[in-house]
């Protein structure tokens, strides 16, 4: 690596889809188990979510960044939604990517303008870039949702 890193984070997982992760200082731990549509109990997030939580989060902070540079303070919202997809290729799975971008007041035309940059910019989105299937897309922004 050689970028200087800012920032550096770790988890430890015991038992993969049935186990559990954790930072190294235990502050975050969390059950992790096989949702019930791939034949798990469901007890507990999985990877696929806690993909889509991180990415979500990291996405929106960069849509923040493009509307604090333009002086737009509308409120907004990040839906992303992660599937686990069958891989014909090796048999195994792959992951798909729907972004959907909300921004109060605004039209569909300048929310997909500030997505478009927005997902330039995300870290997940560079790391993804290339390697998943990725769609983003303004949606009306709907409170509370």
């Amino acid at each position: 690596m050689a970028d200087q890193p800012v920032y550096t984070t770790s988890s430890v997982n015991t038992g993969g889809r049935s186990g559990e992760s954790h930072t190294p200082d235990r502050s975050y731990e969390v059950n992790i188990d096989t949702p019930t549509e791939m034949g798990g109990k469901g007890n507990g997030t999985n990877p696929e979510q806690l993909f889509a939580l991180g990415y979500s989060a990291c996405y929106h902070s960069a849509l923040d960044h493009y509307k604090r540079e333009e002086k737009i303070k509308n409120k907004s919202q990040v839906t992303l939604t992660v599937h686990l997809l069958k891989d014909p290729s090796d048999g195994g799975f792959k992951l798909g990517v729907e972004i959907e971008v909300g921004i109060e007041d605004m039209s569909e035309s300048e929310v997909e303008e500030l997505a478009k940059k927005a997902h330039q910019y995300c870290p997940y989105s560079k790391a993804t870039m290339g390697n998943i299937d990725v769609s983003v897309s303004a949606v009306p922004y709907v409170e509370g949702k």
